[in-house]
């Protein structure tokens, strides 16, 4: 007999060799009905994996990521036999499952594949999913793994394995079909229900540009075919969201070939938009307890290099600028972190002196490849919202918990209530990624996770994800369509400190070293307007859009009246414009609608003898005739039901 503990701490005794399926049929039918992957002692196993020893399992379903993972995994098998029946001759490379969906790199040969092919490729897909084949692994020797894609002609299966060692390589095979493959797939293809070949790509084995361009053939799938339906809604309408067209359409910010790829112009809408958001977060940080810094836009290489930035991600970085000094470097910053480290270091400091905040809105510039920018989201230069927190080992837990606070704050202001936590920590099976000792990476871990139980938030652990200088708490937002970002970072630092020598004097006048927190509520302005524009499809908060109203004159002769309404307005703090074109008020509603602006002010004969205007909320609400006053109070009140104080 096994012993099982399942993840609500219930230990339960099977026969030796009892797999994950007997395990969920053990608990209820149901369950074995659902059960799509597992995972056994931290390694995923297939649902029909005999298990001989004690350990922990967790069954997935299609309601957990990792089932989800499994089942797009599978997918991508299924897919690749559609594409080998339909296109002999071509090799196949990798199939992963990514955040929605899968992809299989494809080398295609002399064949070609466009979007006319992909209801062919479903249509195959499909015939092979309700063949309802079991996936089974098998282990294969490496001599075995190497001759049979030898036989197939796959050079590239063979560089992998190749790479691999002898007694850790397995096949998975369903029907005719069979692929190199770790693991984690769903039961048998049936559970496939709906398949779907989103868009192909190019994209170059391993990433290397000097490799062989391949073919990434894009597709998702589902256990129900209305679930398919409803997500090609949801692309429909993140089509109209995307920020690339509303920053567009708002006039918020431009690209330019001859300014750089990656690196976003603000237009006059867009640069006050950040200017209110940067406001809005000085103000919460000043009450905090945050002193502002400005530090420069590029730093000597050797500051890098000190902190272990350079190391890990030199290439990531753009080139070194040299001087008509030799030897002398200096790097685009590419972080603003070991920058405050130095301006700790400009004086002596003792514990009386701590915590010391430093915030800043950095600019920073990294080099992404060019077919990974996107929009705001992947840029080559942009802004953080960046500060640093120096302080003693007893304030660590208190400054932490300060920082989650000041974070609940933003994104609530913002309309992101919808969030998971996730605490970042570091892969104990590669200890080579992280600088620092074992015992300052427990110390730092345990700081976060006592912290986000304090605060009663709802948070998963993820190991592997963790900065290469310290854990991290993210902030795992769901937006209006349901889409999960990461916005707002919190991270304990321990090892920053001791590279920059980092010492404060103690009530026992000896030297001691501080902990770093390293904190970024939006993350990036560029990434979180995009985000924002996004969740909220361009209805910005009241108390942030560009314009939070229009007066429109119904003819020339109420055009003096407009502009004593719209001084009006200015006095009481309300951004507003006004439209005197020589066009009907149907017209000028429309394109205020279109432009998103949330209060529209008509004046005619009626509103000039009343001194009033005829109010209509954006989406067609009409709130009748009020004065000037009445109007900005109720912009008060809704701006105030929003943006506490903090």
């Amino acid at each position: 007999m096994i012993k099982i503990t399942l993840p609500d701490g219930t230990i339960k005794e099977y026969k030796q060799g009892s797999t994950p399926m007997d395990v969920a049929r053990s608990i209820s039918e149901g369950l074995a009905r659902n059960v799509i992957s597992a995972k056994f002692n931290d390694t995923v196993v297939e649902t029909i994996t005999p298990l001989n020893e004690d350990g922990n399992l967790i069954l997935y379903t299609w309601s957990n990521t990792e089932g989800k993972k499994a089942f797009w995994h599978s997918s991508s098998h299924i897919i690749a036999q559609a594409l080998e029946e339909l296109y002999p001759g071509i090799k196949l490379t990798i199939g992963p499952a990514i955040e929605n969906g899968f992809y299989y790199d494809v080398d295609f040969g002399e064949h070609t594949i466009s979007d006319k092919d992909f209801p062919a490729i479903e249509k195959k897909a499909m015939e092979i999913a309700r063949g309802k084949h079991d996936f089974k692994m098998r282990s294969v020797s490496k001599k075995d793994a190497l001759q049979f894609y030898k036989n197939q002609g796959n050079e590239y299966k063979v560089e992998l394995i190749d790479n691999l060692e002898d007694g850790s390589i397995t096949f998975c095979d369903h029907d005719t079909f069979t692929d190199l493959c770790r693991g984690g797939h769903i039961p048998n293809t049936s559970i496939v229900k709906a398949i779907k070949i989103m868009n192909v790509a190019g994209a170059y084995w391993r990433g290397d540009e000097n490799n062989t361009q391949l073919t990434r053939v894009y597709g998702i799938s589902f256990p129900k075919q209305k679930e398919l339906t409803e997500y090609l809604e949801l692309l429909e309408e993140a089509k109209k969201r995307d920020h690339r067209k509303l920053g567009k359409e708002l006039e918020l910010f431009t690209f330019s070939k001859k300014v750089g790829q990656g690196l976003p112009l603000w237009l006059p809408k867009g640069a006050a938009l950040r200017e209110r958001l940067e406001n809005f977060l000085k103000k919460a940080q000043k009450k905090a307890g945050y002193e502002m810094v400005i530090t420069p836009h590029i730093g000597q290489k050797d500051l890098y290099v000190t902190s272990g930035h350079y190391d890990k991600y030199g290439e990531d970085s753009f080139q070194p600028i040299h001087t008509p000094r030799e030897e002398e470097e200096f790097l685009l910053k590419p972080m603003n972190c070991p920058h405050h480290c130095e301006i700790y270091k400009s004086k002596p400091l003792s514990y009386r002196d701590l915590p010391k905040r430093f915030a800043e809105f950095g600019t920073v510039y990294r080099y992404e490849q060019s077919g990974e920018l996107h929009g705001l989201t992947r840029v080559r230069g942009f802004t953080q919202d960046d500060a640093h927190l120096f302080c003693t080992p007893d304030q660590l837990h208190q400054e932490f918990i300060d920082v989650i606070d000041l974070s609940l704050y933003v994104l609530g202001s913002l309309g992101f209530e919808d969030f998971t936590a996730q605490v970042s920590i570091r892969d104990l099976e590669k200890p080579e990624k992280y600088i620092g000792s074992v015992e300052n990476w427990e110390k730092a871990e345990n700081a976060i996770i006592n912290a986000a139980e304090e605060k009663g938030l709802n948070f998963v652990i993820e190991k592997g994800e963790a900065a290469f200088y310290g854990p991290k708490l993210d902030f795992m937002v769901k937006d209006a369509l349901g889409r999960n970002w990461q916005l707002g970072t919190i991270q304990v630092d321990y090892n920053l400190p001791e590279r920059f020598d980092l010492t404060y004097k103690g009530s026992d006048n000896e030297e001691h070293r501080p902990v770093m927190i390293h904190r970024a509520p939006f993350g990036s302005m560029e990434r979180f307007v995009a985000l924002l524009l996004e969740h909220t499809g361009g209805n910005f908060p009241l108390w942030l859009t560009p314009d939070q109203a229009i007066v429109l004159p119904v003819s020339e002769k109420h055009e003096k009246y407009a502009e004593k309404v719209l001084n009006s307005l200015e006095n009481h703090e309300i951004r507003a414009l006004s439209d005197a074109r020589n066009e009907t008020v149907g017209k000028k509603i429309r394109e205020a609608e279109m432009n998103k602006i949330p209060f529209m002010l008509i004046v005619g004969e009626n509103e000039e003898a009343e001194n009033t205007v005829s109010v209509r909320k954006h989406g067609g609400e009409d709130l009748g005739m009020i004065s000037v006053k009445a109007f900005a109070n109720l912009v008060e009140k809704e701006i105030n039901s929003t943006l506490k104080s903090f």
